[in-house]
């Protein structure tokens, strides 16, 4: 338990360790055990000024040895080396001294509390979903596989088809294990409770390749119904009832399915939104060649690089033509096909990496910004004492107890401002998960962990370094000269060090200043994009029907044909329209399109495939651009198809698509264009706009187009009105859920809120950060004017104007700020570079942003107080009254 003191003794020099220390570890282990017989209090006490005299001895032996050959352990040992009690005694002495200044040690506490709070908070954040490993055995090992092929018309980055995941399992010997994973909603059903819920359908492989295993039960069987649940279900619909293992429930597609297991607490894959596993194996006999689409995970071999991974996979992967055959097209796709290889981690937390380490870099800067605030506040402190120090150094203090005296201050307000700081992190944690936007990674184990106290409070003590070592090194050399004269004296001498500390908290505001606006600027940008529908008024929701008589398409039309006009009844109710997928909401299924000018399957686009009905495009606002939208006819005679403005121009570039016809090679039977309509955004507003096909409710085979459709309902009471349809929906189907309810302005703000956190969060450190340089800036010239008072009183007694003297102490503080502007600008306009992954329609050097973050001036406030000296009464007929602050303070302008 009391190794650490061996490690600290280390710290000093090697000959300092040979000749003492043993016996000053020797008699630190004796106080210590002292102090524990006494109680943990005195035990907690004993260890910290065990600790800091170490550090401080450390520091002084390397710097300045001051012991010689003929020098015996004790007097050092007992003296200077271990002197306990003199720090305690020093400790008491700085906590009585900040007693008696409540105003300084309350502003100083109370900004270090918040800005070591705001830290630990953000850093539990960090700490949960980027450093921590993934909870897999060897998470480094872990790797998903996806693929480009530059020149065909698949997307940049796409997963691979099912012939892959064989191969690469049968042939790569760069791997040890491979698998495919998935996510999607199903239904699941217990007697006391029906919801939708995501589920997944992964290789059985999956479990192997993660190094995991059920912790209660075992891992299913893939040719039987069983399934595996995660413990966060367990113990919200189960109370974590072991009897759980061999019951049966219908799962999915209604059909009973035997729980087998319980995965551990705190594993979700492919994220922590999936609640059910139901395993089963890819065959040969089931892959259909160039259905692209797949999400592989595979684990590594010790050793192999990721190029040499990358070079073997691609060798196999270009032999699939001849092992499974396939189309030219597919052939030529494989041909240039280059799989690429990323960690899995960086898969998962690829989005949150930024935003997350721009916030801790801004709460960090803000903490600086502090810290040079509370410093100088201790060097104006230290300045005041000038003459006891003095004093002091005048009867024989060596600079080692004067720097003690003066340093335990800052850690004493450093020590009381991190535990205040932890406990104000335990309250903020909370409410800062609740603010995050949905979809970060391990978000339900942000808490406060010991990790996070550990790094708190290591911060604190680097803060109790910054903000006091410097003050007190520099006050231990006090001015001897004091002692003949006991006034301050008449000086123009600038404090450099205060001016940099001026100078880099200006800087560093700007920095953050420039960071928000470039954010402001991209959200304002990103608002502006017009996503080719209209989202205010407009609420959706999904339930998926599992009725008896819904056998065909016919019967499934039907039911949602009169599931609409219900809808339509409600007050209120202006259009309702079905859709397969929700914009912003869900991705449409990607398929190859033939003409009948070009029936040639190897001449197929790729477009996406969509299901819509009823007044889908008049409730959305999309606006139908040629022909016509969808009738009530159409949701039971099929044959007709509409097309987007981008898949139109595709397919007949400068012709009129109506009255043309399509096929896809999913769904076989040719379909006659009635419409063209305007192109929207389906995923994300920075996407372009994708090649859209809508089929009506009922296709040529009259198959079941869809279980779980998307309605859209406009309504000027679409942030009311979802109770109203969960119980007509209750009523329609008492045992299919309402899921996936949003109003689609909150689904449009949902895919901005990771952008919008960020950028509120940069914006409140900016202006901390601009407050706080704001005050240091006040600090410096407010002690510059009082330090002057006798130069300034003369010059105005010998006829010197209140303006004139005002306006030489704004140049000073100008001075102080321009080179803060100066130097804020170069760093910001290296620092913004590193943003340019979360900036939409602004570059990194955005003029707006930079010329948008002047930081603010103090100097005006200190200059009133220049042009008036003690007292309030001007020393000259001409100067201005104390009363006429010419004062102005410039918030921050973002156009």
């Amino acid at each position: 338990m009391t190794r650490w003191i061996s490690w600290l003794i280390r710290l000093h020099p090697e000959a300092f360790r040979d000749r003492f220390g043993a016996e000053v570890e020797a008699h630190a282990r004796e106080d210590l055990e002292r102090a524990r017989a006494r109680g943990s209090t005195h035990a907690l006490r004993c260890g910290l000024a065990l600790f800091i005299d170490l550090v401080a001895s450390a520091i002084a032996e390397h710097a300045h040895p001051a012991w010689s050959g003929s020098h015996t352990v004790h007097s050092r040992g007992r003296g200077r080396g271990m002197g306990i009690a003199n720090w305690i005694r020093e400790v008491r002495l700085a906590g009585r001294s900040l007693a008696r200044s409540p105003g300084f040690a309350l502003v100083a506490l109370g900004t270090l509390t918040l800005t070591l709070g705001a830290n630990a908070a953000i850093f539990a954040v960090v700490d949960a979903v980027l450093l921590e490993p993934l909870p897999f055995e060897e998470p480094d090992e872990l790797i998903v596989i996806t693929g480009t092929s530059p020149g065909s018309d698949l997307p940049p980055e796409f997963g691979l088809s099912g012939e892959f995941l064989l191969d690469f399992r049968e042939e790569a010997s760069s791997l040890t294990g491979i698998a495919a994973f998935n996510s999607f909603t199903a239904t699941f059903r217990t007697s006391e409770r029906v919801e939708r819920v995501r589920m997944s359908v992964p290789d059985i492989a999956l479990f192997d390749v993660l190094g995991v295993a059920p912790a209660l039960g075992r891992l299913p069987d893939p040719e039987r119904d069983e399934v595996v649940i995660s413990h966060e279900m367990w113990t919200t619909w189960f109370g974590e009832d072991p009897s759980v293992i061999g019951r049966s429930y219908p799962v999915m597609d209604g059909r009973a399915r035997e729980i087998v297991g319980v995965m551990g607490e705190g594993f979700g894959f492919p994220n922590d939104e999936v609640l059910v596993w139901i395993p089963g194996t890819l065959s040969a006999e089931g892959v259909t060649p160039g259905n692209f689409g797949l999400n592989l995970v595979a684990r590594v071999a010790e050793g192999v690089e990721p190029d040499a991974v990358v070079a073997e996979l691609q060798r196999i992967g270009r032999r699939a033509p001849e092992k499974w055959g396939g189309s030219a097209r597919y052939a030529e796709a494989v041909a240039n096909l280059t799989p690429i290889v990323r960690p899995l981690e960086d898969t998962l937390v690829s989005e949150a990496r930024a935003p997350l380490w721009l916030m801790m870099l801004a709460v960090g800067v803000v903490l600086v910004i502090a810290s040079a605030n509370i410093a100088n506040l201790f060097a104006v402190r230290a300045e005041g004492r000038g003459r006891d120090l003095a004093v002091r150094r005048a009867i024989g203090a060596d600079r080692y107890h004067l720097v003690r005296s003066q340093f335990a201050e800052a850690i004493v307000l450093a020590a009381l401002a991190g535990i205040a700081s932890v406990g104000l992190a335990w309250l903020a944690i909370p409410a800062l998960v609740a603010v995050i936007p949905e979809g970060l990674p391990r978000l339900a184990q942000i808490a406060l962990t010991p990790g996070v106290v550990a790094f708190t409070l290591a911060l604190a003590g680097l803060t109790a370094l910054a903000c006091g070592l410097a003050p007190a090194w520099r006050a231990s050399r006090p001015d001897l000269a004091r002692l003949r004269d006991g006034s301050r004296g008449a000086t123009r001498r600038r404090s450099l060090v205060r001016d940099g500390l001026v100078i880099g908290q200006t800087a560093l505001a700007l920095v953050l200043l420039t960071a928000s606006g470039l954010l402001i600027r991209s959200f304002q940008e990103l608002y502006a994009v017009d996503p080719g529908y209209d989202v205010s008024d407009v609420f959706t929701f999904q339930f998926a029907p599992e009725e008896a008589h819904l056998t065909d398409g016919p019967t499934w039309a039907a039911f949602h044909v009169e599931m609409m006009d219900r809808l339509r009844a409600l007050p209120g109710v202006e259009s309702v329209g079905i859709v397969e997928n929700v914009p912003l909401d869900e991705g449409p299924e990607d398929v190859r399109v033939v003409t009948g000018e070009r029936p040639d399957p190897e001449g197929a686009a790729l477009a996406s495939l969509t299901v819509a009905g009823g007044d889908y495009f008049a409730t959305m606002g999309i606006e139908v651009e040629a022909g016509r939208g969808f009738t009530r006819d159409d949701a039971f005679t099929p044959g007709n198809a509409i097309v987007s403005r981008t898949l139109a121009d595709r397919l007949w570039p400068g012709e009129d698509p109506i009255g043309r016809r399509v096929e896809t090679a999913t769904l076989p039977g040719w379909h006659t264009i009635v419409g063209v309509v305007e192109d929207v955004l389906q995923f994300d507003l920075r996407d372009e706009p994708e090649p859209l096909l809508y089929y009506p409710l009922v296709f040529e085979n009259t198959e079941v187009a869809l279980t779980s459709p998307g309605y859209v309902v406009r309504t000027a009471r679409a942030e009311t009105i979802a109770p109203e349809i969960r119980a007509l929906v209750t009523e329609v189907t008492p045992s299919a859920p309402m899921y996936r309810a949003y109003t689609m302005q909150g689904l449009l703000d949902r895919t901005t809120a990771s952008l919008s956190f960020t950028m509120i969060t940069l914006a409140i450190a900016a202006g901390l950060s601009l407050l706080l340089g704001s005050i240091g800036l006040f600090g410096v010239l407010s002690y510059i004017v009082a330090q002057r008072s006798r130069e300034i009183g003369i010059r105005i007694a010998l006829g010197a104007e209140a303006s004139r003297v005002q306006r030489m102490v704004i140049t000073q503080g100008a001075r102080v700020v321009a080179f803060g502007v100066a130097l804020g600008t170069v760093v910001a306009l290296l620092a913004t570079r590193l943003m340019e992954g979360l900036l939409y329609g602004v570059g990194a050097f955005d003029p707006v942003s930079f010329s948008s973050a002047p930081p603010s001036s103090c100097s005006a406030s200190a200059s009133s107080r220049a042009g008036c000296p003690r007292g309030g009464r001007p020393q000259s007929t001409r100067s201005s009254p104390c009363g006429s602050s010419d004062r102005a303070a410039r918030a921050p302008q973002y156009r």
